[in-house]
């Protein structure tokens, strides 16, 4: 049994569709008023049908009041790090400490390549997204004196001055499924941001994938807890059923509640596009499963 302990988090996953252009917005605000904390929005800047990510990240956190708001997952490719250093510092400073970051490799690559990107091996990619990591904070701390200077394989930053820093720390999730995406999760990331429809064996996948990122943070000495876990799912609301997150708002808190208790994760973001459904897991699931892991918590 891994439970470190974390509160519960609840969100939303919105497909930022480019139209109706409100239509994410209207939804994001409709997962503030439903009691959700975070919104969380894809990442494809090669498909015409999406809009900007960012850009929409940005409009979101000014039509809400509370909800933070986290790229799931930004392409890396697409998004040299210097930049959202910058600009996620200016949103988190101007949303009063409500961004967070996610990162990816970049999985679709002929998309990457279209916008003029280059072709990245696998194991370029990761080692490219551990650099930007460091270049991410390197530029928000402003607590060293001088430019910020890296020389690395794919990223160079030569002097840049740091800052503006954050409003608070902002958190960086990467989106991790091989071995070595979870082993660099482990060693120097903040969280762990995954969707339940790609891991390779569903729900079974998670204990073992969580275990590869507290073998790696215990390798690079650092506490496995310090390491926040969400999670991308997606179902249906039925009155009968009892699958994987299929089944009536009960079933679903029970299985939220158990999966924390069993594999750490503590962040539950729900891929719907639907209002309604968006307020029964904000309303009903949410408080719920929250009573039944303090409740277990405390046998």
């Amino acid at each position: 049994m891994t439970d470190y302990g974390h509160s519960l988090t609840f969100g939303a996953f919105i497909t930022p569709v480019a139209s109706p252009p409100q239509r994410p917005v209207e939804l994001a605000v409709a997962a503030e008023h439903a009691s959700l904390e975070l919104v969380g929005f894809q990442d494809h800047p090669y498909q015409p049908k999406l809009q900007d990510t960012w850009t929409l990240m940005s409009y979101v956190a000014a039509r809400t009041q509370n909800l933070r708001v986290v790229g799931d997952v930004l392409s890396l490719p697409l998004r040299p790090p210097a930049t959202p250093a910058r600009a996620a510092a200016s949103l988190d400073r101007l949303s009063g400490g409500r961004v967070e970051i996610g990162l990816g490799a970049g999985a679709f690559l002929d998309g990457v390549v279209a916008m003029g990107e280059p072709r990245l091996g696998r194991g370029e990619s990761v080692d490219a997204l551990e650099e930007a990591i460091t270049v991410l904070r390197g530029l928000w701390n402003t607590h060293e004196q001088g430019g910020f200077r890296f020389e690395g394989r794919f990223y160079r930053v030569t002097g840049a001055h740091r800052g503006p820093a954050p409003a608070h720390p902002v958190p960086i999730h990467v989106g991790a499924y091989g071995p070595r995406m979870l082993r660099l999760t482990g060693r120097v990331a903040d969280g762990w941001l995954p969707s339940l429809s790609y891991l390779p064996e569903g729900l079974d996948s998670l204990a073992g994938m969580s275990q590869q990122i507290d073998d790696a943070a215990a390798a690079a000495g650092r506490n496995p807890a310090a390491i926040t876990r969400l999670l991308n799912v997606g179902g249906r609301f039925t009155t009968n059923g009892g699958a994987a997150f299929d089944g009536p708002p009960a079933h679903w808190a029970e299985q939220i509640a158990e999966i924390a208790l069993t594999t750490g994760i503590s962040g539950f973001l729900l891929m719907a596009d639907d209002p309604a459904q968006i307020e029964i897991f904000g309303q009903e699931v949410a408080p719920r499963a929250r009573e039944l892991l303090d409740a277990a918590r405390s046998r």
